[in-house]
């Protein structure tokens, strides 16, 4: 019986990285506009979005991410969150065993179901969860004007 003798190097695992990278690329919706374009993302936190009547509730799990190191931009039609999380040292001497948190830059834009009011959002960082609050913006609600005399 003949041995294949297979060699697994770095090469391979940037061969690999390019490949989902691709397949990522593939299937990850892209904003309108490029001036949003992330060229060197490397991950995707996690969201939810939640709508109420009165507001749209956003939440993204950033663990490891330094406040300093997020930004989020908004307008009435979608929210950008971006930032970095930084590569925990691993020792002089440390080999990984398992490798499975990311890190690196990473983007989300979100397009938003409904115009919200750009000047009134919440947001708070906590235990590595961003949570944006969004009021929603009425625009087909009729209000009844009062008629002044004179």
């Amino acid at each position: 019986m003949n041995y294949i003798k297979i060699r697994l190097d770095d090469d391979f695992d940037r061969i690999g990285t390019r490949i989902e990278k691709t397949i990522e690329d593939l299937f990850r919706p892209r904003p309108v506009s490029p001036m949003f374009a992330c060229r060197e993302c490397g991950w995707n936190p996690p969201m939810d979005m939640v709508e109420t009547d009165k507001e749209i509730v956003i939440v993204a799990e950033i663990a490891g991410v330094e406040k300093e190191d997020l930004e989020v931009e908004i307008n009435s039609k979608a929210v950008r969150i971006f930032g970095r999380r930084k590569e925990i040292p691993r020792g002089p001497n440390g080999k990984y065993r398992l490798a499975e948190i990311q890190y690196g830059s990473f983007e989300r834009i979100l397009y938003l179901p409904c115009p919200v009011d750009t000047e009134d959002v919440v947001s708070n960082y906590r235990n590595g969860m961003l949570k944006l609050r969004l009021i929603k913006l009425h625009l087909h609600e009729t209000h009844k004007i009062p008629i002044m005399d004179g």
